[in-house]
């Protein structure tokens, strides 16, 4: 028993050594480096600023006649457009494909998995929005990031709704519930840790993509968050103390989110975690 213990107090101590290493070495890099003046900063250490340099952040949020706020709301829309969205439509999608077994559910499901492994292609996309009217629109990346995150969280509802006694639906159906009645009075206020879990993991897939915004959705007025980067990068080449400081700022959000709702996350995944 002794050396069990042992080994088990060497795997957490190795286990948080790792997550100091991976994880707060990192983020204290990019605080002090955010903090520094642009000479001192672009050396790159890992040590205290000389002087905290606090006006970098009001730099930032000046720039570009306060760019990053249009970023910001772009980013909000597109995060709350998607997970609602996904909510919706995954959930329900999740339900059919646990519930019936059929070939036409089979087929479905391996159209699913073939859309977590075959990324996206950029061209047909652009023509297919462009045809629509919505490329260079809200309305068009906020689709795009939808069907992109549909497969996750498919199968995230479907892995949970597998735990969900259909004896529940049963009872419904005989006291006079219709489909939609069905699913919206028993099954859907039944996943709500699944459902936190797919409005956390997608806010910040969806609130942190860089590529599909750059590609679907360019133009001034419609940047996001993560293209300020792009933006900051371009425009002060060699002042990485802006440049940190912009990744402070919009990394902040989504990083309280996850903290906040990180055991959530966990009953979601764990909870959906059985043979179905």
């Amino acid at each position: 028993m002794k050396k069990k213990k042992r080994r088990y107090l060497l795997g957490d101590i190795i286990g948080i050594c790792m997550a100091f290493v991976l994880f707060v070495i990192p983020f204290l890099f990019l605080i002090f480096n955010s903090l520094k003046d642009r000479k001192e900063a672009n050396l790159l250490r890992l040590s205290p600023p000389t002087v905290w340099q606090w006006g970098n952040y009001r730099e930032v949020l000046a720039a570009g006649n306060g760019i990053i706020f249009t970023a910001f709301k772009n980013s909000i829309l597109i995060s709350a457009g998607a997970v609602a969205l996904l909510i919706l439509f995954s959930s329900m999608t999740g339900y059919v494909l646990q519930r019936r077994k059929d070939r036409l559910t089979k087929v479905v499901n391996v159209v699913i998995l073939m859309g977590l492994m075959i990324p996206p292609a950029i061209l047909p996309t652009i023509w297919i929005l462009k045809g629509l009217h919505i490329y260079k629109t809200l309305a068009g990346i906020i689709l795009v990031e939808t069907a992109l995150q549909t497969p996750f969280s498919v199968m995230l509802y479907r892995g949970f709704i597998a735990s969900v006694p259909a004896e529940l639906e049963e009872a419904g159906v005989i006291d006079g519930c219709g489909p939609f009645a069905l699913y919206r009075r028993i099954v859907f206020p039944l996943l709500k840790p699944v459902t936190a879990t797919v409005i956390i993991l997608n806010s910040v897939s969806v609130f942190n993509d860089f590529m599909n915004p750059l590609y679907f959705m360019p133009g001034r007025d419609n940047t996001t968050v993560q293209l300020t980067l792009y933006n900051f990068m371009g425009q002060y080449s060699s002042s990485y103390h802006l440049l940190f400081a912009d990744v402070m700022l919009i990394t902040l959000p989504m990083l309280l989110l996850f903290l906040v709702f990180n055991k959530k996350i966990v009953d979601g995944m764990v909870a959906g975690a059985v043979k179905g």
